[in-house]
């Protein structure tokens, strides 16, 4: 088999018969074509007069010396071999069930990787199942109170279950591929196994995190769901069981291997944690606002005039290093999206974005992040929480809890006034005001830098009527549980992982790391075999 790249399509000519591009492309017979499938979908737009969709195909030609003569002549052609993942099997199994807490990417491929194994876990998930969650959040949205258990952070899914549902990853895993594979088994939409910049969408995500529930149950996993996890229980270095809180009743469950695969918001699982005497550090972080444009005027800013309908609705990633030496960038951009508020705490609000799969919302919104360190909030292990806690309270109290602050670009940037032409989305209110009252000065300043220079990349991206809606604070932990080689921490058999462990950045590499996690707690049995 061939890897073909860089295979360029016009995106007003659909690919309907892979072989007979690829045929095309090399300048062979396309007899010669014994089985063609796209592998990857890009967007190229250099040109903006002449947009194309850059290609790579997975190829098998009809005989060796044809392959031979292909791999010599084009360079955009190489050797590929399609090895699937095989998952382990656990053939000794631990006396007792091991145990993940939380039930986001991380949870819960860490859980149906230990299922696939044989030896199906107890979930521990403080939320509620994703079908109640969602009743839950929505009814904040509309004004009502917030639930502190059931909410944008805390639930069957965790936080990436109320988001664009975006994967592409960073990280060169081969278990990537395995992800987005689940995924599409589970029920997301079959463009994510090509597109470069694939999601979900959370509307179809919260059906995909319900059928791999299903799934792990069928398999044996246990949920308990409402169950606050309150800490391990240990004796010579090693944990022996965990305790946890169900309808305000102790529960104690055995377990000799623990998976924490808690979000950045389990700040009470981090103090407990800590107590224990489980190692733990700061970590770097990013604060800043969350910025909205018009869906329309991006496509136009970088697509052209007479851009596609074809193409999808402009993403872009920016990032810039400052004089003041900090770095600004954005995040989890979310087109045709909207801002929501995803505080957990009750007197403090938090922001994020949001986009359905179709992806048609009138705006386009994007975390923008000045990163901070332990020179900007301090050495101890949550001193980053403190921080963050800070400018949550500082911005519910700056509205008088009335709705999120925001505040037009031009206003910000101390801009003429201009038309209001960018309705915030922001749900459920959006309250103007100072954010120098919510953020530190070395964020303001440093947005303020940057809004300019991203400006250069992207023509109107500092417009006037551009909405900053604050605070951005929740984009990655401000924790790591350290862990060794063999994922474990300090005391035997508590296996941290994921985003809110500090060890991931989004859904693909946060389900990436649970696989891995479970790996190792497999390993550790005796003996395992191949399935």
């Amino acid at each position: 088999m061939i890897k073909l790249q860089n295979v360029l399509i016009s995106v007003d000519t659909p690919v309907s018969n892979p072989s007979l591009t690829v045929s095309e492309a090399l300048n062979i017979p396309i007899v010669k074509v014994k089985k063609a499938e796209i592998f990857r979908r890009s967007v190229d737009v250099r040109k903006k007069s002449t947009p194309y969709f850059c290609y790579t195909f997975l190829v098998e030609l009809s005989d060796p010396h044809t392959e031979k003569a292909v791999l010599k002549k084009h360079k955009n052609a190489s050797p590929y071999n399609k090895t699937p993942y095989v998952f382990l099997q656990a053939e000794k199994k631990p006396q007792h069930r091991p145990v993940v807490v939380g039930s986001g990417p991380a949870g819960l491929f860490a859980a149906y990787t230990l299922c696939k194994a044989g030896i199906p876990p107890v979930i521990i998930e403080r939320g509620k199942p994703v079908e109640e969650r969602v009743k839950d959040v929505e009814n904040f949205w509309s004004g009502g109170e917030l639930n502190e258990s059931s909410n944008v952070q805390f639930g069957e899914g965790g936080a990436g279950t109320f988001s664009d549902g975006k994967l592409n990853t960073g990280i060169k895993d081969p278990r990537t591929r395995t992800v987005l594979e689940l995924f599409k088994k589970f029920g997301a939409d079959e463009d994510i196994l090509i597109n470069a910049k694939p999601h979900i969408g959370t509307d179809r995500l919260r059906t995909v995190v319900k059928n791999i529930r299903n799934e792990i149950t069928a398999l044996g996993g246990e949920y308990l769901f409402e169950t606050r996890f309150e800490k391990p229980l240990i004796k010579n270095g090693k944990i022996f069981a965990v305790e946890c809180v169900k309808d305000k009743n102790l529960i104690t469950l055995p377990c000799e291997q623990l998976v924490l695969a808690v979000g950045n918001a389990a700040r009470d699982t981090y103090k407990s944690l800590l107590n224990c005497g489980v190692n733990l550090s700061s970590k770097p972080f990013a604060v800043g606002v969350r910025i909205e444009h018009l869906q329309k005027n991006l496509n136009l800013a970088q697509y052209g005039e007479n851009y596609s309908k074809n193409l999808p609705p402009l993403e872009y990633k920016l990032a810039a290093h400052l004089e003041n030496g900090r770095g600004v960038y954005t995040f989890c951009m979310c087109p045709g999206g909207v801002v929501v508020n995803s505080a957990s705490e009750k007197n403090a609000y938090v922001t994020n974005g949001m986009s359905y799969l179709a992806r048609n919302g009138q705006n386009a919104n994007s975390a923008l992040l000045v990163g901070v360190s332990e020179k900007d909030f301090g050495s101890h292990p949550l001193d980053g929480v403190t921080f963050q806690e800070k400018i949550e309270k500082a911005a519910f109290k700056a509205t008088g809890g009335k709705g999120l602050p925001y505040i037009t670009v031009g206003e910000f940037l101390g801009y003429k006034k201009h038309s209001f032409g960018v309705v915030p989305t922001a749900l459920p209110s959006v309250v103007k005001c100072d954010l120098t009252t919510v953020l530190p000065n070395f964020v303001t300043t440093s947005l303020k830098e940057a809004l300019p220079l991203f400006d250069k990349k992207i023509n109107g991206f500092a417009v006037d009527d551009a909405v900053l809606t604050a605070p951005e604070t929740r984009s990655s932990s401000p924790v790591r549980i350290l862990r060794n080689e063999q994922f474990e921490t300090n005391i035997k058999g508590i296996y941290p992982c994921g985003e809110g462990a500090g060890y991931a950045g989004g859904i693909t590499s946060s389900a990436v790391d649970g696989i891995k996690t479970a790996e190792a707690i497999i390993k550790t049995c005796d003996v395992f075999t191949y399935q």
